[in-house]
C-alpha cells in the first residue's frame, strides 16, 4: 500500500489488524492489536483512531480480524453475526457518515455473497483499505490543481484538526492536498490550528508536518483572525483547507468544532475555504446541515487538560500522563465534537471524483451532480 507518507496509522496483515495509538502521539509511536469488533469499537470511541475515513476502515477490518478466527455452521449464521456486529460498530461514532456508508456496502456484499460469506466480507474490507489510499491521492491532486489555478503560484495554507495519513488509510484528504502541493513545489508554508479541546492539530497535524519536513507553524484556535490580519499586508494565506465528517446534499459540511468560525474568517478576508473529503463522506439522504446529528462529548475534555509531563518526554523513558483541573470543579461545559459550516461559506468541495463548485449565483452545491476537473 503506497501512500507517499512516512506514517502508517493502520496496518493489516490477515488476520491481524494493528493501529497506531494516536492518544500517545506525538511523543510515542505505539501500535495496538485489534483482535475483534469490540476492540475496534473501543479504539474508535476512545479516539485511539480517529478521522472519518480511518474510522470506517478500522471498523470494517476489526470485524474482518474477528471473522478470520471464527467458523460458522451455516452461511445464514455467518450473515447474522456479521449484521449484528456491524450494527454495534455503527454506535462507536455517530457523526462520521463514512462508517455508515461502509456498513451499508458491507451488508449488501454479505447478503449477495453466493460463496463463503466470511471470505466475501474480508476481501471487501481489505479492498476498502486499498481504495482509500488511491482516493486520497486523487483528492490531493485535484485539490492541488484547483488551488494552483486560483492562486497562480506558491501559497501559504491554513488547516484545522488532522486530516492526514493518521486520519485515513494513508496520504490524507485536506492534508493530502497540502502534501501533494509540497511535493509539487507549490507550497510556501502551512499554518495549523491547535484544535481544542482535543488538540488534534497540535498533537497530530503538527507531528505529521514535522515528519514530512513541511514548513509549518502552530497557532491557537483563537489567534487565526489576528494571524490573517498580520499576514494580510504580506503574501497572506492563499486558502483554508479542511476535511469533513459529513457533507449534506446541498454542501453543508460537518467537521471538527472550530471549522465554522474559520469559514467566517475566510469569507471576511475573501480567500477560498476548501473542504476535502472522499465521496463516502457525502450523505445525499441529508438535505442540509440542520439534519446532521452532532456528537456531544464529555465536559471533562474542556474543564480539564491531559498530557504527558515535560520531564518524562525529555527523559525518553516511560511517558507519564497527568490530568490538570482547569475550570472550577462542578463547572458546566458545552462540548460538541463538530460544527456545521453552511454551503454559502464554502468555495469548493474536493473529492476523488473531482471538485464540486457552486453554479453562478447559487449559494449551495449540487452534490448529486457532476464535479469539475481543474
Amino acid at each position: 500500500m503506497d501512500s507517499d507518507s512516512r506514517l502508517q496509522a493502520i496496518k493489516w496483515e490477515r488476520p491481524q489488524l494493528t493501529i497506531l495509538n494516536q492518544l500517545l502521539l506525538p511523543h510515542s509511536s505505539e501500535y495496538v492489536i485489534i483482535r475483534n469488533s469490540n476492540d475496534g469499537h473501543n479504539a474508535i470511541s476512545s479516539m485511539q483512531t480517529r478521522g472519518a475515513p480511518a474510522i470506517a476502515i478500522v471498523a470494517a477490518l476489526s470485524l474482518a480480524a474477528e471473522l478470520s478466527c471464527m467458523s460458522f455452521s451455516t452461511a445464514d449464521k455467518a450473515r447474522e453475526h456479521i449484521h449484528k456486529q456491524l450494527e454495534y460498530l455503527q454506535t462507536s461514532r455517530p457523526t462520521a457518515v463514512n462508517l455508515f456508508d461502509a456498513v451499508s456496502k458491507l451488508r449488501k456484499i454479505v447478503d449477495d455473497c453466493s460463496g463463503d460469506v466470511c471470505d466475501c466480507y474480508i476481501l471487501a474490507a481489505e479492498k476498502m483499505l486499498v481504495d482509500d489510499v488511491l482516493d486520497n491521492k486523487r483528492i490531493g491532486q485535484y485539490g492541488s490543481d484547483f488551488i494552483e489555478k486560483r492562486s497562480g503560484g506558491k501559497v501559504n495554507l491554513l488547516t484545522h484538526c488532522n486530516t492526514g495519513a493518521l486520519a485515513t488509510a494513508g496520504h490524507g484528504t485536506a492534508l493530502g492536498i497540502i502534501r501533494t502541493m509540497w511535493k509539487n513545489n507549490l507550497l510556501e508554508h502551512v499554518y495549523c490550528t491547535e484544535t481544542r479541546p482535543y488538540n488534534q492539530g497540535a498533537r497530530l497535524t503538527a507531528y505529521e508536518l514535522m515528519v514530512e519536513k513541511i514548513p509549518s507553524t502552530l497557532v491557537c484556535d483563537s489567534a487565526v483572525s489576528a494571524l490573517m490580519l498580520e499576514l494580510h499586508q504580506k503574501n497572506g494565506i492563499g486558502a483554508i483547507v479542511v476535511g469533513a465528517d459529513r457533507v449534506a446534499a446541498n454542501g453543508d459540511t460537518a467537521n471538527k468544532i472550530g471549522t465554522y468560525q474559520l469559514a467566517i474568517i475566510a469569507k471576511h478576508y475573501g480567500i477560498d475555504f476548501i473542504v476535502a473529503a472522499p465521496f463516502t463522506s457525502v450523505d445525499l439522504n441529508i438535505k442540509s446541515g440542520s439534519d446532521i446529528i452532532i456528537e456531544q462529548r464529555s465536559p471533562n475534555e474542556i474543564t480539564t487538560t491531559s498530557g504527558f509531563t515535560c520531564a518524562s518526554v525529555r527523559n525518553g523513558g516511560d511517558l507519564v500522563r497527568d490530568t490538570l483541573q482547569i475550570a472550577p470543579t462542578g463547572m458546566k461545559a458545552w462540548n460538541p465534537s463538530f460544527d456545521v459550516t453552511m454551503a454559502n461559506l464554502i468555495s469548493a468541495i474536493v473529492t476523488e471524483k473531482g471538485v464540486f463548485v457552486k453554479k453562478q449565483g447559487e449559494d449551495t452545491f449540487d452534490m448529486a451532480g457532476n464535479p469539475e476537473i481543474f
